[in-house]
């Protein structure tokens, strides 16, 4: 299973509003640089979460985007659910009527497993762990270039 690019994008373009936290509004297309995304498509990914509240939006010489919730508040499984939907493996799992063997089949318990792993780790995880993880990340780089 992979997680598709809409997923991934959207997920590093609020990792960079949130390194950005409390700065102001950023210039969309700074993002887009940062994370190498394309404009077009990051304008895309960022419409869904304006419109649910967790990115601000302001047109205008001083305008940008900023996250509208602090990065602690925000965890990856609500942003992967609003990006991708849902990380089941196999369709049976959230929707059981849609095979004939529901109830009575082994293999559907493990995709339900490997689900439940899945949306245990992405909902212990907020953009700020992200945060720290990558600042982690950006010192280490630094040391070993030296």
């Amino acid at each position: 299973m992979k997680l598709s690019t809409r997923a991934r994008y959207g997920t590093r373009a609020l990792l960079d509003l949130a390194l950005h936290y409390k700065s102001g509004p950023v210039l969309l297309k700074d993002v887009a640089r940062r994370q190498r995304i394309s404009l077009s498509y990051l304008q895309h990914l960022i419409a869904p979460m304006v419109a649910e509240g967790i990115v601000g939006s302001i047109r205008g010489v001083r305008g940008g985007v900023w996250l509208a919730k602090p990065p602690e508040e925000i965890n990856l499984g609500y942003i992967i659910g609003l990006l991708e939907g849902s990380l089941a493996p196999a369709e049976c799992v959230d929707n059981p009527e849609t095979c004939s063997r529901s109830g009575a089949c082994a293999t559907q318990d493990v995709w339900g497993e490997i689900k439940e792993a899945i949306d245990t780790v992405l909902e212990s995880m907020t953009l700020q762990d992200l945060v720290e993880r990558q600042k982690n990340k950006s010192h280490e780089e630094i040391t070993y270039q030296i």
